[in-house]
């Protein structure tokens, strides 16, 4: 039954998460064109693929950007609460941590089973679209920029030239060099005046000359038997095809079958058929070497056993005792059986480990969709034990402790997945090694949490130090010198009665 504790501690949760999730999105994506704007500037790009970029890439990151989302939105929510002592209310009435954290690990749980369920049907979809997106934009041509005294060469089998440019594209001083196809002679006009425009479709350019000359050069290239015709002209119309300038999209067919478009299930399948394909490999370079090694393993109870004199112990190698007859014929023999053998395992080698790295590529990736999932709940574990030990709301003590986590986790999911492969760790420990980490710091902040630890108190660690710095200082003073008072023996008589 849900209370008015549970509905407080969740009105004060969802603000802050839907807030700084969609802000957490948006840095992810500032990021991704920061490192990719230089392929994408200058390509004449138009704002419906743009916005299909952006809806894919979007779709790519949010299994990276809700584990920081709720992070910080759990430190922002219990650091609140402890600033405003509502944290300390709860606590004076006999409610512990563990009872007003309920209903936001149940939320935290549930964000979790969404994020996998994200990961593995959607996720597997917008990384096809994406990358397919993403290497048409890479692979496209510059847009059509034609600039001032420089051949433009973009349009394939023309050159063009223009001295000016005035507003209204009217051009001056124009060269169009066509390259002839099929070792045919090059064409080429030149005008005093045109203009130039650009179909509505943006598929063909359209140049009106005035004032001009065309040369044309009939015959194959390299020949001297040609026919050259110039030919003038008052207007002259050429159109040129930028079909090649547009965007080829490429089908999705050729990146379908990679890991990361893949989702549990047709991984576990694909695992399976590579586990199958290594024993394949194993078998047959195992029979293909028994060929070589045809040693007898048992000994013929038919063989007749003939009585060898000693080996004198002037032969100190095995070829000395083969006759000098049969020697050159039976190295050769051996030198061709050893070089078949190493081309043989080193075929099998090569076919072996590029099917171990496919191999631990989908094993990566199968354990990558179950350990991004519960990173939104190991980060909650994080967030709000932190949150009430440091009873600071607002955007900047949990900005600074959410980012530091958050560094923590993205590093070791980083390195682990780049030591999976380099085949350093294993799949399952190289993808787990952040879960296996933050999970101990995690269960550490709850329990400093609920013993009301001063984790983050500057004034604890103040008196610590004056504490510490008082110890050393008494341990550091000389201890005073013990005088003794001797005194020498009397000779007086009376003295002594």
């Amino acid at each position: 039954m849900i209370k008015k504790l549970d509905i407080l501690v969740l009105r004060a949760f969802i603000g802050p998460f839907i807030a700084t999730f969609f802000l957490t999105l948006f840095v992810l994506i500032l990021q991704f064109f920061w490192l990719w704007i230089d392929d994408f500037v200058g390509k004449g790009i138009d704002g419906f693929i743009m916005l299909r970029l952006i809806t894919y890439l979007s779709a790519t990151l949010v299994p990276l950007a809700l584990p920081l989302a709720v992070l910080l939105s759990s430190i922002m929510t219990f650091g609140n609460l402890g600033e405003t002592f509502e944290l300390v209310a709860i606590k004076s009435a006999g409610i512990g941590l563990m009872r007003f954290m309920r209903p936001l690990l149940v939320v935290a749980a549930l964000l979790s089973f969404m994020a996998f369920l994200f990961n593995n049907y959607v996720i597997p979809v917008a990384n096809l679209k994406m990358k397919t997106l993403h290497s048409d934009l890479i692979n496209k041509k510059p847009a059509f920029d034609l600039k001032e005294g420089v051949f433009y060469t973009t349009i394939p089998g023309y050159a063009l030239k223009v001295g000016k440019k005035e507003q209204d594209s009217i051009l001056h001083n124009v060269i169009i060099y066509e390259e002839a196809r099929n070792q045919l002679q090059d064409n080429m006009i030149a005008a005093r005046r045109g203009v130039m425009r650009v179909t509505p479709d943006k598929l063909f350019l359209e140049f009106k000359l005035q004032d001009g000359w065309r040369y044309q050069e009939e015959g194959r290239r390299n020949t001297t038997n040609t026919q050259f015709t110039r030919l003038g002209f008052k207007e002259y119309k050429k159109i040129l095809d930028l079909g090649s300038l547009a965007l080829n999209q490429t089908s999705d067919s050729v990146y379908r079958n990679r890991y990361e478009m893949l989702n549990v299930r047709q991984l576990s399948v694909v695992i399976d058929s590579l586990e199958r394909d290594n024993k394949k490999v194993e078998a047959r370079t195992r029979a293909d070497l028994q060929m070589y090694l045809s040693f007898n393993k048992y000994l013929d109870t038919g063989w007749t056993k003939v009585k060898t004199a000693p080996v004198p112990d002037s032969i100190k190698s095995f070829s000395q005792l083969i006759p000098d007859s049969l020697r050159n014929s039976i190295f050769d023999m051996s030198s061709s059986y050893a070089s078949s053998m190493k081309s043989a395992i080193e075929g099998s080698s090569m076919e072996y480990e590029n099917k171990r790295k496919d191999l631990r590529l989908h094993l990566m990736t199968w354990h990558e969709k179950i350990t991004m999932s519960l990173a939104v709940l190991v980060l909650f574990l994080i967030g709000a034990p932190l949150g009430s030990i440091v009873r600071k709301g607002g955007i900047g003590t949990p900005v600074v402790f959410a980012v530091v986590f958050f560094v923590i986790f993205f590093l070791l999911n980083n390195f682990g997945k780049k030591f999976v492969k380099e085949d350093v760790l294993t799949p399952l420990a190289g993808m787990w090694l952040a879960t296996f980490v933050l999970v101990p710091i995690g269960m550490f902040l709850i329990w400093k949490a609920l013993h009301d630890s001063q984790l983050f108190n500057k004034e604890f660690y103040y008196r610590l130090f004056r504490g510490v710095r008082k110890l050393v200082a008494k341990v550091k003073k000389p201890k005073p010198a013990l005088v003794t008072n001797n005194v020498p023996p009397s000779s007086d008589p009376d003295s002594i009665a």
